[in-house]
């Protein structure tokens, strides 16, 4: 299975306004989608890889990196996190 890197993806789709206008309404939940992207790949983990070590399974995975991860527990993002070597933080800002 090929893997893409996450911003050529998205750079690609940012040039179709529907997409990006879509993307920009939801760009905090694609952050965290971001970030764990970027720190799996960082340390050169395949979905997979990280699946087995978090105890999940690679559809999981795939989820929480798409950005759609619906109800993601703490308790899920801290063992990510600890596969990862991070902490989660959950903040709150003001509405726009």
């Amino acid at each position: 299975m090929k893997e893409y890197k996450f911003e050529d993806l998205l750079k690609s789709e940012m040039r179709d306004d529907r997409f990006r206008k879509e993307y920009e309404q939801l760009e905090g939940e694609f952050y965290l989608a971001e970030e764990v992207i970027k720190l799996r790949q960082e340390q050169n983990l395949s979905q997979s890889d990280l699946a087995k070590i978090v105890g999940t399974s690679q559809p999981a995975i795939a989820r929480l990196e798409s950005g759609k991860y619906q109800n993601v527990s703490m308790s899920f993002l801290r063992k990510v996190g600890k596969a990862l070597n991070v902490i989660p933080e959950v903040h709150f800002r003001k509405a726009e």
